[in-house]
């Protein structure tokens, strides 16, 4: 992070005497955090529940570790909390993408179309596997997958030892490969998720 630019958990602290200074938060990390949001439950859901979050954050924030400069993963912790509660929308959209059927949707081939199509004609598989995934795997599988976040920004954002993220995501892997037949839709993200 630039020197020039406040850490998050300075905007943190500050923002328990001057309330204000939370909106820099907000402005900073807000369009990330619906991104994945919106990944988890569409965007109709997506801007109701990063209201809650930085909501929950706000009211939160005096108990924040300003030991930690960046408040991302504490942000995905309160948003997959968040998500949680509102898992049974997910789960029925993932049901539904399972049975849409991509195939009626060509595209001009080009260099990108190969792994365009690829990733189409396994939605309907991975979100069925995604249906069928406990909540806790879910929200670990996509922290890492969706949100990038490392195995550590992972472990704080679900309160867990990072040792317990390594060991869930190998098993989460093995079960995702198992349940697409083989195919490892995270082929691209080895290295990260290895």
């Amino acid at each position: 992070m630039n020197a020039a630019v406040e850490s998050d958990a300075a905007l943190l602290e500050e923002s328990l005497a001057r309330p204000e200074r939370f909106a820099l938060l907000f402005d900073r990390h807000s369009d990330e955090i619906y991104r994945y949001v919106a990944r988890r439950l569409g965007p109709e859901t997506a801007e109701d529940v990063v209201a809650e979050t930085f909501l929950t954050a706000f009211r939160k924030r005096a108990g924040y570790d300003t030991e930690r400069p960046d408040a991302r993963p504490w942000l995905y912790g309160i948003a997959t909390h968040a998500v949680r509660e509102h898992r049974r929308a997910e789960v029925r959209r993932n049901r539904a993408l399972a049975k849409v059927n991509p195939q009626g949707e060509a595209e001009p081939f080009d260099e990108r179309s190969d792994a365009k199509l690829t990733a189409q004609r396994l939605q309907p598989e991975l979100a069925a596997v995604l249906a069928r995934l406990s909540s806790p795997e879910r929200d670990l599988l996509l922290l890492v997958a969706w949100a990038e976040l490392s195995y550590e920004e992972a472990a704080r954002a679900l309160g867990v030892p990072v040792g317990t993220v390594r060991s869930r995501l190998h098993r989460l892997r093995k079960k995702v490969r198992k349940a697409l037949g083989g195919t490892d839709p995270m082929a691209t993200s080895e290295e990260s998720l290895a």
